[in-house]
């Protein structure tokens, strides 16, 4: 059985082809990070051929959600949510959709993987709120309406980025 890497490169591959034929951004470094957002929480026991279909249907996970939060004007320009939540969601969903339904496992697994996903989102929701409030008593959490029509490379790390 192939590992974890040969797993993430064969999705690569198959992603790549599908947003070489959409109006979508295609930079590398957004590839990878989506790939590995949606196969690494199960790529110890996801098939090779397997998450090609994962890596396939992340691309198009999160070319939906980026439509959706243009659409609902959601200021996210690092695509954060969208890739890591959504597509990490994905992969979690896909074990259980994979080899719980479509492979005779049956609906606990998808069960458990809906369980988990549900869990994480808790977990990091009341984590980071309890941050942004610390960082909002602090006046940390926004810059000045100069820094950002400037732009925070300019005015905060001293270059163009």
């Amino acid at each position: 059985m192939a590992g974890p890497a040969h797993r993430r490169s064969a999705a690569t591959f198959y992603s790549a082809r599908v947003l070489s034929i959409l109006p979508v951004q295609g930079r590398f470094i957004w590839l990878v990070e989506l790939l590995v957002a949606a196969i690494t929480s199960e790529c110890m026991v996801v098939e090779p051929w397997a998450t090609i279909i994962c890596g396939f249907m992340a691309s198009w996970v999160l070319i939906g959600f980026n439509k959706l939060a243009e659409r609902l004007e959601y200021d996210d320009p690092l695509e954060a949510a969208q890739l890591h939540d959504r597509c990490s969601a994905w992969g979690v969903l896909f074990k259980g959709l994979s080899y719980g339904l479509l492979m005779g496992g049956g609906g606990k697994l998808l069960a458990a993987q809906i369980v988990q996903i549900l869990v994480i989102m808790g977990c990091v929701s009341a984590t980071m709120a309890l941050l942004f409030l610390i960082l909002h008593k602090l006046k940390l959490l926004w810059v000045s309406r100069e820094d950002e029509m400037a732009g925070m490379d300019m005015t905060r790390h001293g270059g163009m980025a």
